[in-house]
């Protein structure tokens, strides 16, 4: 049985909200519809997924080659006190930032890839046992 107080018909009729926003309506969100949304929702979530594993890979990338700056700037100075850069670390992540940074994310787009497939395979390796 539906309860009066609860079905569609009562609630236009009892909420008097267009005294307060004239124009406004109330319209009812269902669940279960079938939308462009709701078709492609997995396809979305495995895109998410993967602009989430390139962003981790890309920060992770650019700071090895950030520390990798630094202390080689320190191993190949000739002269050790005076051919270190003021700011080593600062000065690294400028130029890893300035030469490097289509490498990185090329590179972690690679790694993302090969991740999403192994996290789907691991998902379907677990559903199926």
């Amino acid at each position: 049985m539906i309860d009066m107080l609860h079905s569609p018909q009562s609630f236009y009729r009892t909420t008097n909200i267009t005294a307060q926003c004239p124009g406004a309506q109330c319209l009812f969100a269902f669940y279960g519809g079938e939308s462009l949304y709701h078709r492609y929702l997995f396809i979305l979530q495995l895109f998410n997924l993967l602009v989430f594993l390139w962003l981790v890979n890309f920060t992770i990338a650019l700071e090895q080659c950030t520390i990798a700056g630094a202390f080689a700037s320190y191993y190949w100075a000739r002269r050790k006190p005076a051919d270190i850069p003021p700011c080593p670390v600062f000065s690294s992540f400028s130029r890893a930032l300035r030469y490097h940074t289509g490498s990185l994310a090329f590179g972690a787009l690679i790694l993302s890839v090969v991740q999403l497939i192994r996290i789907i395979l691991e998902y379907l390796d677990n559903k199926l046992k």
